[in-house]
This record gives C-alpha cells, structure tokens and sequence, in this order.
C-alpha cells in the first residue's frame, strides 16, 4: 500500500485550524460534503503532481 498524502500527524496539527461546518439545509440541502481530509489530499496531489483540476480524478 502507498503512503498516505496527509499523514496522522499532519492531520492532528492541521484539523484545529479548519472551519466549522455550518449545518445542513433541511429543504433542498445540497451536494453531499466531503471529508476534509480527502479535500486536502486531494488540494496536495494537484499541487505536487502538477496536473489540472480537471484531470484530478
């Protein structure tokens, strides 16, 4: 398996600094939120890898 973008230790320093999230809408509540921590995987692999937003998969 590889190793992981967001290691735990980089987790439990960066999650503090991360917003709060607003509670849903009851009524047309939207698209699903993701996991931060696969939010900023995903921001890291773009900004080492070099590829477009586009092509992230």
């Amino acid at each position: 398996m590889s190793k992981p973008w967001v290691s735990d230790a980089l987790w439990e320093k960066g999650h503090p600094l991360l917003p709060v999230p607003k509670p849903g809408r009851f009524r047309f509540p939207g698209r699903k939120r993701i996991d931060d921590r696969k939010a900023l995987t995903g921001i890291l692999f773009v900004l080492k890898s070099g590829i477009p937003w586009e092509q992230l998969p």
